[in-house]
């Protein structure tokens, strides 16, 4: 055997292993944002500029139109060669080409994860008219992705945020400390959540029910990772506590 030749190849491999290595893109992480009462057109950017792409990871903001809040432009690209998608919209009725995207994200088996009113994204309220020709909805997203129950929330009290036992080795967990977590903007109403999801925290608000407020879920016949808490409040995001969860929950969405 020339060991010389063998060394040669072990080289050559090994610098092709190197290039591709460096030349592997970060995940890419588009970010969909359309509500109006919770601040996070401004919470998700700051987020998304100090620990996604710190982390490393490729970012895109899908920001609703300004002139027209059904409108999401740049989503339907930006879905192209998403890794993972996270949802912070409320009731909002996109280009049906737009929920194409979603769903055929998920049916790809790529994860989601939803803060917050996403639990209500793209849901009509009772009675509401169905919406105009060309833009769709998506009234059994919650139940069918997320795996929630989302009925309406207890007003607007900071909730206990308490740990389900048994979820203390979730990786999703893995350096928070839950006490430093507050349910800030009222406590929403998932009892009973769907079956097959894993809960991780409880909220609490004195003489009322305790609800879940963050679990994991499996979507469709490829089990896409979903990962949802009803967090996500503009004071939550100034919890460092809060800031290491979601971002944990997303490198478990996206098994890193």
């Amino acid at each position: 055997m020339n060991l010389s030749l063998v060394f040669r190849a072990l080289l050559f491999f090994t610098a092709v292993l190197g290039w591709q290595l460096q030349a592997a893109e970060p995940p890419h992480i588009v970010i969909m944002i359309g509500e109006e009462e919770y601040h996070t057109w401004e919470t998700l950017p700051e987020f998304a500029a100090k620990e996604l792409k710190a982390a490393p990871y490729r970012v895109t903001l899908i920001q609703a139109d300004a002139t027209d809040k059904n409108q999401f432009p740049g989503f339907v690209e930006a879905m192209r060669d998403a890794d993972l998608l996270l949802i912070s919209v409320r009731r909002r009725t996109p280009p049906t080409e737009v929920i194409d995207a979603v769903r055929a994200h998920l049916a790809a088996g790529k994860p989601l994860v939803g803060i917050r009113t996403a639990s209500h994204c793209f849901a009509l309220r009772p009675k509401e008219p169905a919406p105009k020709a060309g833009l769709a909805i998506w009234q059994d997203f919650d139940p069918q992705v997320l795996g929630g129950n989302y009925t309406g929330h207890y007003g607007k009290d900071a909730a206990t945020i308490t740990l389900v036992p048994g979820a203390e080795s979730h990786p999703i967990l893995k350096g928070v400390t839950v006490a430093e977590l507050v349910g800030h903007g009222g406590l929403y109403k998932n009892t009973p959540l769907q079956k097959g999801t894993t809960p991780l925290l409880m909220g609490t608000l004195p003489g009322m029910a305790t609800e879940p407020v963050a679990w994991t879920h499996r979507y469709g016949e490829k089990k896409a990772r979903i990962f949802y808490t009803s967090l996500g409040h503009w004071d939550d995001f100034k919890l460092p506590a809060f800031r290491r969860f979601l971002l944990n929950g997303i490198a478990w969405a996206l098994e890193k």
